[in-house]
């Protein structure tokens, strides 16, 4: 059996590949290849297909997080792996070597997993509402054996305005350690950095070229001690990044035709799921709307049609087509054109948005937001006060981070449609060419296929994959 680094390198796109040497030599004395996402092309739902080798239709992954119908409530970014139906990669390998075992750093859908070792990003949510860094890992002496070498995971630079490549320099370290005292078959990483700048600015920006160089710097070290252990690399990315530059309000433009519905609070509006006619989960370039009469439906679909900025709109029998006829999926799915995306405001007044709007708030808000990157440019005090929130922090004192903007017109890198060129086509990076896997010679591996590459890639035998 061979041992298999598997690197989620998000992001990963020909254009970044060119500002990524060590990675690039790696794709040389291997194989690169394109790889075919799905749709939704977003982290949870391309992950997911990736682990299990199905589509969203049957996994039930229809994005980074859906309306619970049961309890009429918008859950995104959750983290129990009982989520995510089908049999796993690990889960496929111990079938046919039950002393097969997997790590996994970062993944989504980490908790609860049959992973060995799990090691995931898990905020500390103290009584009084704060918010603290912290890391979720089993075994749990894990934990402190991680925080004394690298320190407290660095949650504010995993996500947020202050996101940066210190969160994936963590997790590299944290992988090094695990392949270097851990004999796992299988170690999973999951690397985010990419996402930042080019959402920021742009995938042809100087940023996002900075980024991938400087991410590629992280990696050559993880790279060296994977290949010195005699281990197989598999590098993928979930999705390219495009360029953005044209928010689309479908909540608001369904408020505004009496569908969506609110409730007050304190003066601010909520979304209220359980009286609206119709609503959106806006998950980047992907919308799926709810609509709780199906007598709804044709008009739904046909505003969503007339709305500038939406390319498609799919009912049950076109989202087949797709693989995402999940009862999970809304009545609807609307995919956004090249260049735009979907917001999820739903207040006409920003005075009146709720006040998680200006935060970064990524399970309340009913939908992704990408202007949570980003300290709000109108505000000329904006760095004061968020300074002033973080002493307050250090003090045990409650405080409120509401320095998130609520223009959305800062946002400059999208992506969840299927790709429209090589630009934004995501990559597939093999140390080893002499895989069986290879001999047709794919230009373009389904992520469904990236399931039967690390079995390959592990020498596992006999390990069938249940379809």
């Amino acid at each position: 059996m061979t041992r298999v680094l598997l690197l989620d390198v998000v992001g990963l796109t020909e254009h970044a590949l060119a500002h990524m040497p060590r990675l690039r030599a790696m794709a040389a004395g291997g194989v690169q290849s394109r790889l075919g996402t799905v749709l939704p092309a977003v982290t949870c739902s391309v992950q997911s297909t990736m682990l299990t080798g199905l589509a969203p239709a049957q996994h039930g992954i229809v994005g980074n997080g859906w309306y619970l119908r049961d309890i009429g409530e918008v859950n995104l970014w959750r983290q129990h792996n009982a989520l995510v139906g089908g049999e796993k990669v690990w889960e496929t390998a111990r079938r046919a070597d039950p002393a097969f075992t997997a790590a996994n750093v970062g993944w989504w859908y980490a908790m609860g997993a049959s992973t060995d070792i799990t090691v995931t990003p898990r905020p500390i949510y103290h009584a009084d509402g704060r918010k603290s860094p912290d890391a979720y890992t089993r075994p749990p002496a894990l934990h402190d054996r991680l925080t004394e070498e690298l320190g407290t995971f660095p949650l504010f630079h995993y996500w947020g305005p202050t996101a940066s490549i210190r969160s994936s320099r963590w997790i590299v370290e944290a992988t090094r350690i695990l392949l270097r005292e851990q004999a796992s078959d299988l170690v999973m990483a999951y690397l985010p950095h990419l996402d930042y700048d080019l959402q920021r600015f742009g995938p042809d920006s100087p940023e996002a070229d900075r980024a991938a160089a400087d991410l590629d710097a992280a990696l050559a070290p993880l790279l060296d001690d994977a290949l010195a252990l005699g281990a197989s690399v598999v590098a993928v990315a979930e999705y390219g990044i495009a360029r953005a530059d044209r928010p689309v309000d479908v909540n608001r433009m369904l408020r505004a035709e009496g569908l969506l519905e609110v409730h007050e609070q304190q003066g601010r509006e909520l979304l209220d799921p359980l009286t609206s006619r119709a609503f959106a989960v806006a998950d980047h370039q992907v919308a799926h709307v709810y609509v709780a009469d199906s007598a709804d439906v044709p008009r739904v679909r046909d505003l969503l049609e007339q709305l500038p900025g939406v390319d498609e709109v799919l009912d049950r029998e076109q989202q087949a087509r797709y693989g995402l006829d999940h009862e999970r999926s809304g009545e609807l799915v609307a995919i956004a054109e090249p260049g735009a995306w979907f917001t999820y405001y739903y207040w006409l007044d920003d005075e009146r948005a709720p006040d998680f709007a200006r935060g970064v708030e990524i399970h309340r808000k009913p939908g992704y937001d990408p202007a949570e990157l980003f300290l709000d440019p109108a505000d000329p005090l904006v760095k004061l006060r968020a300074g002033m929130n973080l002493v307050r922090k250090k003090l045990g004192l409650r405080y409120a981070m509401n320095v998130i903007p609520v223009d959305p017109s800062c946002v400059r890198g999208t992506h969840g449609r299927l790709p429209e060129s090589a630009d934004d086509t995501p990559l597939l990076i093999c140390s080893d060419a002499s895989l069986p896997f290879w001999d047709a010679a794919p230009e373009l591996v389904p992520a469904a296929g990236v399931r039967d590459l690390v079995l390959q890639a592990a020498r596992v035998a006999g390990a069938a994959v249940p379809r």
